[in-house]
């Protein structure tokens, strides 16, 4: 349901997620399976659609043993549905330790997860829609007290954007319910709809980056915003904190007496907070057993030559981009966005961060869809075009003039900040081509190198930068992964500008009764965004892991989550 950050090309999750190597905000971008003649041809364009995790029936795993996993920062907001907790590293943590409502397949489909959901119907009853929901009477949290109806209703309240106290990261499909009411019993939740939402399967979901979370930590704003805050008070899955050590950089898990569903095979989950770029080198030395490597160039050919290592590589909804904050006096014009969008050559920037990745080196000119999408096309109207002498044009237009080699307005110079997270290969890559393409411009361009725990927290959430580098994270909800980073008042939108016209198509989107609609809808959304010109897409980010061969069940997901009591070693 969100898009969610990451460091490495870092991301933004909305919909997921970059997990390790990467800081990323987390959104929502994919959809449906893509067309084969929809892919970019190449050697490795068949590969973009697969799931690569080393499939294996739990028999033929063994009991026990330590999964050792990265992570780009530490967090102290621990929520993944908080503002400040829609970030990678946080909600990988999180999956193991929060109810999911579904499963995601390779192609995107759900179907109820049965340790937390015995059935799930949507109907329209007096021309609304109307979900119900039968949750699993045996589910419950880590205090002992069952999960009921009352959880989904104090999710509900807290995410529905009614309140501006909660700092929800999205209020998305929430906002569209007018009531929660108990069921025949309390283990059923009937929700009802003011307008159609075609995707609310992407509630309580965790491939749509939308956990539940109990309604004794969030019935409050206070709550809500500071119950997770350094910890994990409350949780409800296979797994359980058995200690978060800021000093050692570590969260370890350990799986939960008390689960109800499939034994855990692995004994212990340790994810250890490093930089993205030290990352390979500790997977080589057997400190990691999992890796994400895309885009580090270094990195995977680090990856590559581990002996009893494999390589898993998957194509998802997740993209590198450039996000342009609106918000500042440099950057508040439209114009001044679109053409800093053309002066910048992305062919170049592109061959840089993939050259030697096995990846195909295409610009992606969509916001809301990768290129192996049904649905997808070029709707950039020649904003995603390099033309350095038009965007000189549109500078001058905007009063910004040459003097000498810098532009000047009111007698100010026009400088940007640009920042990136430390430790990413790929950021500092693009910084360093974008500071010499806007320079051509008369654009003057600072780099700030912000340490991995702070890029999001202190910079990126607090609006403080004009230029951030990092991956949005997709999910399997094309329309409603995405809405948190585009629309006016969405959580994560982090340029802090938008258009009413992208608000209603999203939400056309969100409402379609068939494929076609929405695809229209979300197109339409899209070429206003490249109107907006807050963020600039680069191109579809590889999901490319190096793994311990006899690690299972796990790796490049694409669009489907870990089922993580079935993640093991071979026997």
């Amino acid at each position: 349901m969100r898009r969610r950050l990451q460091h490495h090309g870092t991301a933004l999750l909305a919909g997921l997620t970059a997990l390790t190597l990467s800081l990323a905000l987390c959104s929502c971008t994919s959809g449906q399976g893509g067309a084969a003649d929809a892919l970019p041809s190449g050697p490795a364009a068949l590969k973009l659609t697969s799931i690569d995790i080393n499939p294996h029936d739990r028999g033929r795993l063994r009991q026990g043993g330590t999964l050792n996993l990265a992570i780009a920062q530490f967090s102290r907001q621990w929520s993944p549905i908080h503002t400040d907790g829609s970030e990678s590293s946080t909600v990988m943590v999180s999956k193991p330790l929060l109810p999911t409502f579904f499963r995601s397949d390779a192609a995107g489909t759900q179907t109820p997860n049965p340790a937390f959901l015995q059935e799930a119907h949507a109907e329209f009853r007096d021309g609304r829609q109307v979900v119900t929901w039968t949750l699993n009477p045996k589910a419950h949290w880590s205090d002992g007290t069952p999960i009921t109806w009352r959880d989904i209703e104090a999710n509900w309240r807290a995410l529905n954007g009614k309140d501006p106290a909660y700092k929800s990261s999205s209020s998305t499909g929430f906002e569209l319910v007018s009531a929660v009411e108990r069921g025949k019993d309390d283990y059923q939740a009937v929700m009802t709809f003011d307008r159609p939402f075609s995707e609310w399967q992407s509630m309580f979901n965790s491939a749509g980056n939308a956990p539940l979370l109990p309604a004794s930590r969030i019935a409050t704003p206070e709550l809500f915003n500071t119950a997770y805050l350094d910890g994990f008070p409350v949780t409800a899955g296979p797994f359980r904190v058995e200690q978060l050590d800021r000093a050692a950089q570590t969260v370890t898990l350990v799986a939960d007496p008390s689960w109800w569903g499939d034994k855990p095979l692995l004994d212990r989950i340790v994810f250890h907070a490093m930089l993205p770029d030290a990352m390979p080198a500790a997977f080589a030395k057997g400190q990691i057993d999992l890796v994400n490597v895309g885009p580090d160039v270094a990195g995977y050919q680090v990856v590559k030559n581990v002996k009893g290592a494999a390589v898993r590589r998957a194509g998802g909804p997740d993209f590198r981009q450039l996000t342009l904050n609106a918000r500042t006096p440099a950057l508040g014009d439209a114009t001044v966005r679109q053409a800093v969008f053309q002066a910048i050559n992305r062919d170049v920037v592109i061959r840089a961060d993939l050259n030697g990745l096995d990846w195909p080196a295409v610009p992606l000119n969509n916001h809301l869809l990768v290129t192996n999408q049904n649905g997808y096309r070029d709707n950039s109207l020649g904003l995603a075009r390099y033309d350095p002498a038009e965007a000189a044009r549109k500078l001058d237009s905007a009063g910004w003039k040459l003097d000498g080699d810098v532009r000047r307005k009111d007698g100010r110079e026009l400088e940007l900040r640009m920042v990136v997270p430390a430790g990413v290969t790929p950021a500092q890559s693009e910084a360093a081509n974008a500071t010499k393409m806007l320079k051509d411009v008369g654009i003057k361009v600072t780099t700030v190198t912000a340490p991995a725990n702070e890029f999001f927290d202190k910079y990126v959430n607090r609006n403080d930068f004009d230029i951030a580098a990092y991956s949005l994270i997709g999910t399997p909800f094309p329309a409603s992964g995405n809405r948190a980073n585009f629309v006016q008042s969405g959580g994560t939108n982090h340029v802090g500008a938008g258009s009413p016209v992208v608000d209603a198509a999203l939400d056309r989107a969100a409402a379609a009764a068939d494929a076609g609609t929405a695809s229209e809808a979300i197109n339409q959304a899209d070429g206003e965004l490249w109107k907006v010109a807050g963020v600039l897409p680069l191109y579809q980010r590889p999901q490319l892991y190096g793994a311990r061969a006899d690690l299972a069940n796990i790796g490049a997901q694409g669009l489907s989550d870990i089922v993580w009591e079935n993640v093991g070693f071979a026997k």
